[in-house]
């Protein structure tokens, strides 16, 4: 029996009663649902509810990523300046809405005009959109909106059907820009962006942009769709990001999963929502805050979840020292967070699996005293055995070298020894069991005394 965690729900109730969650129709009229003076209609589908259908994991932005010149400047970034990212949707809806978030801006953000669109040919990564598909986003029925810093905000719905799989295109322009250069963005996109000075909002494709492989503000496609729809959260590091994944095709082992879910029918309804950073850890903050920190932003917190698969590790212990103390905390370490974020999300009826950590043999982190391999080993012992996960993936045994267990296999080692090429992640893929995706009660767990 499907269980909608409380803290979503309420979030949705209280979305879909708000004024400000109206839909524009093409015609400006009211199209279905309760009508209001000011042309718009709240949807009302009987049965649908909103399902996050694609998310990026918000971070800080290093120096490293920001936009480059003029688009940076000493004290303000996007002044007078168009945006246009495109993003890949998992399921479909009749309606459509967009989350920008301001999670780690300096200032407020203000959003002067924004669109939602369809890319031209449906591809990703391109600037071109498809002639006559943008919609205008409105938030509260204003094209404009404020955001504090710390905050999100989410759109009205946007009187836009998508399909499961597709591309969609989202423009933003800045007039005045966000005075500061602390802004929030998810620098690993593996997908081209545009920006622009001037407002080229309304440009079928905007001509001399300058291009960035990263994403800016945007942290969130919901759509509005049947209540057999719910959402998967993949909460990982690079490896699930999709470092040594081919820019602009969408080949990161959570879309290929995507992909062989979406040719089930039993499973075609299930969004995959990667909640991954480069350079993240579990316990601490790395690249981005910590996976025990952003659990209740980037899982307990999106709409429609029903399981979480927890991939993260890695970088925890190649950060370790290499002693023997040192090994057996982070050891220990990790193991306590697992069952933190397992006891959290099982709260808001949540399922979680568990995925064993792959192979660095050769990479830096490998040292040559073993200590990170004995810990990643017991770490591994400890998620296939222990009973804590609802279910285990076991992604070592996927991809490890069978002649050298501590090793990525050759073929699908992208030549760090740490990350996997597109047949790799291919192969992650295809280790994720189906039917995990099944709406169960989370099994009563007996507390455990220490």
């Amino acid at each position: 029996m499907k269980r909608t965690p409380a803290l979503v729900s309420l979030i949705v109730t209280l979305a879909v009663a708000t004024a400000g969650l109206l839909v524009p129709s093409a015609a400006g009229a009211p199209r279905s649902g309760t009508s209001h003076s000011s042309g718009y209609a709240t949807p009302t589908t009987k049965g649908a509810h909103w399902v996050n259908t694609w998310a990026a994991m918000p971070q800080l932005t290093e120096s490293s990523n920001m936009p480059p010149a003029p688009f940076t400047q000493s004290n303000r970034v996007f002044e007078n300046a168009t945006l246009r990212q495109t993003v890949h949707v998992t399921v479909g809806g009749r309606y459509t809405r967009i989350r920008l978030s301001n999670a780690f801006g300096g200032t407020d953000l203000p959003i002067t005009s924004a669109s939602v669109a369809l890319p031209a040919d449906g591809k990703a990564g391109v600037s071109a959109i498809v002639p006559g598909s943008a919609r205008p986003v409105t938030f509260n029925g204003q094209p404009d909106i404020d955001i504090p810093k710390a905050a999100q905000a989410v759109s009205d719905p946007l009187d836009l059907e998508v399909k499961p799989g597709t591309n969609l295109t989202v423009t933003l322009y800045l007039a005045t820009g966000q005075a500061s250069t602390s802004i929030t963005s998810h620098p690993g996109s593996r997908t081209t962006s545009y920006m622009l000075a001037g407002n080229h909002l309304d440009d079928a494709d905007p001509t001399g942009a300058t291009t960035v492989d990263h994403w800016y503000f945007l942290s969130g496609i919901e759509a509005w769709s049947g209540s057999d729809t719910s959402a998967a959260v993949m909460l990982g590091d690079s490896l699930t990001d999709g470092r040594g994944s081919t820019t602009n095709m969408n080949n990161r082992w959570p879309d290929q999963l995507l992909t062989r879910l979406q040719s089930r029918p039993a499973t075609s309804r299930i969004a995959i929502l990667n909640q991954a950073a480069g350079g993240n850890c579990v316990l601490r903050d790395c690249l981005g805050p910590s996976a025990l920190s952003r659990v209740d932003r980037d899982v307990l917190a999106q709409s429609g979840v029903s399981w979480l698969l927890v991939f993260e590790g890695v970088n925890d212990i190649g950060g370790a020292g290499t002693t023997d103390p040192a090994t057996k905390k982070v050891t220990a370490d990790l193991i306590t967070a697992y069952q933190q974020i397992v006891t959290r999300a099982h709260a808001q009826g949540i399922r979680v699996y568990g995925a064993t950590l792959t192979p660095f043999g050769g990479n830096g982190y490998d040292d040559t005293a073993g200590a990170h391999e004995s810990a990643r080993q017991a770490v591994n012992e400890w998620i296939r055995t222990s009973g804590r996960f609802d279910a285990v993936v076991d992604f070592d045994q996927a991809v490890r070298d069978p002649e050298n267990p501590r090793r990525l296999s050759p073929a699908y080692d992208v030549g760090d020894h740490l990350h996997l090429n597109p047949t790799g992640y291919q192969t992650l893929a295809d280790a994720v069991p189906a039917d995990l995706f099944k709406h169960a009660s989370i099994p009563f767990a007996v507390p455990t005394t220490h």
